[in-house]
C-alpha cells in the first residue's frame, strides 16, 4: 500500500533559513519520514509543562503511533514543518485540513487546525511567530484559507503568538478551551507585524556581528605579513575592547601567545565564548573551521578567504555547502572574499579588516560589496573628512564580499535605528531584490539620509544574489521615489555624505547664491535649475570682495526667510596665499555661526588651500549649540545637485 508522505514530492522550495528575534538562524523545512529519532529527542527535551499544553493532558513520551503520524505527511492535507539548529529540531508545526464538522478533510475543505511546540530552551526567541508565517504560506498555496486553534488560556504564549500574527481572527471560550479561528489573507497589520520582526531580527543578526565581545581571528600566520596577521593587528591596535585570540591549527603545544594575543590551535581550545570568528584560511580549510566554530557555539562569521564563487561552478557550489554549513549551526555570514568590517564605538573599537589606515571615528554608516571600493571609500573619506571628529568619519563599515549571506538589505535594516549613524552610504554594484530594497530604504531614509552609488545592475562575478531583471532607469526611479540620494561616483559619494553629516538639512528649494566670481556664479544658478531648486539671482562680490565683504553677505543671506540654504562661490584671490585663504575662511565661519540652522556649501576653485583652511576653521572653532560646523567646501558642481535631494525625504 502506498503511503500518505508518497503521494506527493518532497516540497523543496519550502526549505528557508529564517533570522531569528535574537539575531541567530534556523533552518525551517517539511518533517519527512526520516525525522522519527530527531522528532523523539526533541520531544524528550521539552518540559512537561509545555507538553501538557500542547496535547492538553500529562503527555510524557510519544508513542509509536505519534511518531508515525508526526513525521507521515501528504504535503497537501497533512503538513509538518521543524525549524533546526545544527540539524536537530528546536520547534514544530502541523496543520491538518478538516471539514465544517471538525474532522481530517481534502479540498475543497479549506479550514485547517493548527498547533505548535517549541523547544523550552528556545522559547521567545521568535520561532513560533516565524513557523506560523511559513506555515501559513505553505497553507494559502495549498488552498487552505482558514487557520483553526485550540489553546488552553494558561498557555499565553502561544495566544500571544496568534493574536499579535496581525491576521483577521475570531476567538470564543467552550469546555475550557480558547478557539481561535484567523484568516490567512494577508492583511495591513499582518504585513507590518512580518516587517517589524523581519526588521528587529535582521537588525539583531548584524549588530551581533558589529558588537562582539570576543574576536577569534582563525589563520593567524606565525611569520609576519599575510592576511590573518593584518587583521589581528588592526584589531589589537585599534584597541578593540573584547577579549581577543589568535588561532592557528599550526601552532606549537607551547605557543602561547602571538604579538601579546592568547594563541589556540583551534576555537575549541579557547575557554569561554567567543561571538565572532574572523576567517583567514585557503577555502579548502574553511568547512573545518566552521564545524569547530559552529560546536563551541559561535554566532557569527566574518570570511575573507577567497575560492569561492568568484572562481567558477566549483567555488559556486563550495560558496553554497558554507551557507548551509554556517546557517546549520545559527551563523550569519559576511563574506566569504569579504574585506572586513568596523565598528568605531568607544564601547566596541574593533577593526576586523585590511584598512590600510586606522578610520576616524564619526556618524557615517559605510557599505560596500568590493573591498577594492571599500579601500577607496575608507581612503577617501577619511582624506576628505578633515578635522571635524565626531561627525565626519564612521560608526561603522561592512564589507559584504560575495554576499553569500549577510547583504546591504540586512545592514539596512541595522542602520534604520542604529543611534550612532546619522548618514548612510552605500555602494551597490547590483541589487539583488529592488522592490525589498526599495522598502527598506523608503523607511530608512525617512529617518536618516541615505545615499547610494547604484552600479550597473549586473552582479559581480561571485555574488550570490541573482542580478534584477528590472531595467537600470526603472531600478533609478525606484530609488529616486524612495527618497534615496542617488550619486554616480564614490567622489560624489564621499562628498554627499561630508555635505549631510556637517550640515542642516534644509529646509525647502530656495538657495541664495553669493561669491567673487560673476561666472562660476551664473554656472552654479544654472546647476541649480537644473536640479529643481529655486536659486535667487547670483549675488556677485566681484574679484575685489574681502573676507569682511563675504562675511557680511552671507550674514545677510542667512537672516533672510527667503532662502533655505546659501552657497558660496569663491576664487582665490591672487598673491595672498595660505593667509588670504585663512581669513576668507574664518570670515564664513563666522558668519555661519551667528546665524545657526541653514545649510551653507563653499563651492570653489581648487587653485589654493581655502578647503583645507575651510577644515582647519570649522574644527577648531567652539561648537555652537545648533550642532556641528555647518559649512561644507567642495570643488565646483560636484554637490549642487544633492541639495535638491538633501531635505528629508516625505
Amino acid at each position: 500500500m502506498q503511503s500518505a508522505s508518497d503521494r506527493h514530492e518532497y516540497p523543496a522550495h519550502w526549505e528557508a533559513d529564517v533570522v531569528l528575534r535574537d539575531g541567530g538562524t534556523a533552518r525551517i523545512r517539511p518533517i519527512t519520514v526520516d525525522d522519527a529519532d530527531r522528532l523523539v529527542s526533541f520531544y524528550e527535551q521539552v518540559s512537561d509543562e509545555s507538553k501538557y499544553y500542547r496535547f492538553f493532558a500529562p503527555y510524557p513520551r510519544l508513542s509509536a503511533k505519534d511518531v508515525h503520524r508526526f513525521t507521515h505527511h501528504d504535503f497537501v492535507d497533512r503538513v509538518g514543518l521543524a525549524a533546526t539548529v545544527g540539524g536537530e529540531f528546536i520547534a514544530t508545526v502541523r496543520y491538518d485540513r478538516i471539514g465544517a464538522d471538525g474532522m481530517p478533510a481534502s479540498a475543497p475543505a479549506d479550514e485547517a487546525e493548527v498547533a505548535f511546540l517549541v523547544q523550552d530552551a528556545h522559547q521567545g526567541r521568535g520561532v513560533a511567530s516565524a513557523l506560523l508565517e511559513h506555515i501559513g504560506a505553505v497553507a494559502r498555496e495549498r488552498g487552505i484559507r482558514r487557520f483553526a486553534a485550540e489553546v488552553l488560556p494558561a498557555n499565553v504564549k502561544m495566544i500571544k503568538v496568534f493574536t499579535d500574527a496581525g491576521y483577521t481572527q475570531k476567538r470564543s471560550f467552550e469546555d475550557g478551551v480558547v478557539r481561535l479561528e484567523f484568516d490567512l489573507e494577508p492583511t495591513d497589520r499582518s504585513l507590518a507585524v512580518q516587517y517589524a520582526r523581519e526588521q528587529r531580527a535582521e537588525s539583531r543578526s548584524v549588530q551581533r556581528l558589529l558588537t562582539p565581545g570576543s574576536v577569534a581571528v582563525v589563520g593567524v600566520g606565525r611569520t609576519p605579513g599575510g592576511v590573518g596577521r593584518s587583521v589581528l593587528g588592526n584589531i589589537r591596535d585599534y584597541g578593540f575592547n573584547g577579549r581577543l585570540y589568535a588561532v592557528n591549527k599550526a601552532f606549537t603545544e607551547e605557543q602561547k601567545e602571538l604579538d601579546g594575543v592568547p594563541a589556540h590551535r583551534s576555537v575549541r581550545d579557547i575557554d569561554g565564548p567567543v561571538d565572532l570568528a574572523v576567517v583567514a584560511v585557503p577555502a579548502e580549510q574553511v568547512p573545518e573551521v566552521v564545524a569547530e566554530c559552529g560546536a563551541h557555539g559561535v554566532q557569527g562569521l566574518v570570511v575573507l578567504s577567497a575560492g569561492y564563487a568568484e572562481s567558477g561552478p566549483e567555488g559556486r557550489e563550495r560558496q553554497r555547502e558554507l551557507v548551509r554549513h554556517a546557517r546549520a549551526y545559527g551563523m550569519r555570514i559576511i563574506g566569504p572574499n569579504a574585506f572586513g568590517i568596523i565598528n568605531t564605538s568607544p564601547d566596541v573599537r574593533l577593526n576586523a579588516s585590511l584598512a590600510p589606515e586606522t578610520p576616524r571615528p564619526g556618524r557615517i554608516g559605510l557599505f560596500a560589496q568590493s573591498g577594492a571600493i571599500g579601500i577607496a571609500l575608507l581612503s577617501r573619506l577619511h582624506r576628505r573628512g578633515g578635522g571635524v571628529t565626531g561627525v565626519t568619519g564612521v560608526s561603522t563599515f561592512v564589507s559584504a564580499g560575495n554576499r553569500a549571506d549577510v547583504s546591504g538589505n540586512d545592514v539596512l535594516q541595522y542602520w534604520y535605528d542604529d543611534p550612532d549613524t546619522d548618514v548612510v552610504l552605500m555602494y551597490l554594484e547590483s541589487i539583488g531584490n529592488p522592490r525589498k530594497f526599495t522598502r527598506l530604504a523608503r523607511r530608512t531614509a525617512a529617518a536618516k539620509p541615505l545615499v547610494v552609488v547604484q552600479g550597473s545592475g549586473t552582479a559581480p562575478q561571485g555574488h550570490a544574489v541573482r542580478a534584477t531583471r528590472l531595467p537600470h532607469a526603472t531600478v533609478s526611479a525606484l530609488l529616486r521615489q524612495a527618497g534615496v540620494i542617488r550619486v554616480d561616483t564614490i567622489t560624489e559619494l564621499v562628498d554627499t555624505g561630508l555635505l549631510l553629516a556637517r550640515q542642516p538639512l534644509p529646509t525647502g528649494p530656495r538657495v541664495a547664491i553669493l561669491g567673487n566670481s560673476e561666472s562660476l556664479g551664473l554656472l552654479t544658478y544654472d546647476a541649480c535649475v537644473a536640479e529643481g531648486l529655486r536659486p535667487s539671482t547670483p549675488l556677485d562680490l566681484t574679484t575685489a570682495a574681502t573676507p569682511a565683504d563675504f562675511h557680511a553677505a552671507l550674514a545677510r543671506a542667512l537672516a533672510d526667510d527667503a532662502y533655505d540654504a546659501v552657497i558660496v562661490t569663491a576664487i582665490p584671490a591672487v598673491g595672498e596665499g595660505s593667509a588670504g585663504d585663512a581669513a576668507l575662511a574664518e570670515a564664513l565661519r563666522s558668519a555661519a555661526e551667528q546665524v545657526p540652522g541653514k545649510p551653507v556649501l563653499v563651492v570653489h576653485v581648487e587653485l589654493g588651500g581655502l578647503a583645507e583652511a575651510l577644515s582647519a576653521a570649522t574644527s577648531t572653532a567652539p561648537q555652537a549649540a545648533a550642532g556641528p560646523p555647518k559649512i561644507r567646501a567642495d570643488h565646483p558642481f560636484r554637490a549642487l545637485d544633492r541639495l535638491r535631494a538633501a531635505p528629508a525625504p516625505g
